[in-house]
């Protein structure tokens, strides 16, 4: 069964660079952060393989993507850590 697309007016994304504690928004996670990171709205993944997002509470989940799909997740990072997918854009709706 092909991967289903989420259709979404995207209007601002920013390129992915996977790591273990900085953001995507360039913040570190903190539980007791006063303010909480931005969530993307979705993630563009160019190469096919594992994303490990982390969601907003700190707890991770891998997704297997294929090329050109969209994940919709409110994601805050993604885990260098068992991710495989390459070429990932975070979107946002303004």
């Amino acid at each position: 069964m092909p991967a289903q697309q989420v259709q979404q007016n995207y209007n601002w994304g920013v390129l992915i660079s996977k790591n273990d504690t900085i953001n995507i928004d360039g913040s570190t996670y903190s539980a007791t952060a006063t303010v909480p990171p931005k969530p993307c709205d979705a993630i563009y993944v160019g190469g096919a393989g594992i994303v490990a997002v982390v969601w907003q509470d700190g707890t991770v989940l891998n997704f297997t993507a294929v090329a050109g799909e969209i994940l919709p997740v409110q994601a805050i990072r993604v885990n260098s850590a068992n991710t495989t997918a390459t070429l990932m854009n975070a979107l946002y709706l303004k």
